[in-house]
């Protein structure tokens, strides 16, 4: 499930929320709900505007370390080189 931030105006607060990609947060008091978070002394009808952000997109040409995490593919994950990914052991 995606996630998404969301910004109310009438408090100043970001708020970062998992939802369907069909629903829709309109007001304070609804994204209070899906986030869990207590609403405070914000009014609940106050209006939320969703923030257009990256999500989770990041290029591999951004990162720092080109290397996995788990040396070249050795937890399982395709080892990757020279544009070429392969399955190790396999």
């Amino acid at each position: 499930m995606p996630t998404y931030d969301y910004i109310c105006k009438a408090n100043g607060r970001v708020v970062e929320v998992r939802h369907p990609m069909s629903q829709t947060l309109r007001t304070w008091g609804e994204l209070c709900r899906v986030a869990a978070i207590d609403p405070g002394d914000t009014p609940q009808e106050a209006p939320v505007e969703k923030l257009i952000t990256g999500g989770n997109v990041v290029s591999s040409a951004s990162l720092k370390n080109p290397e996995p995490a788990c040396g070249g593919g050795s937890c399982g994950m395709p080892a990757c080189g020279g544009g070429t990914c392969t399955m190790e052991g396999g």
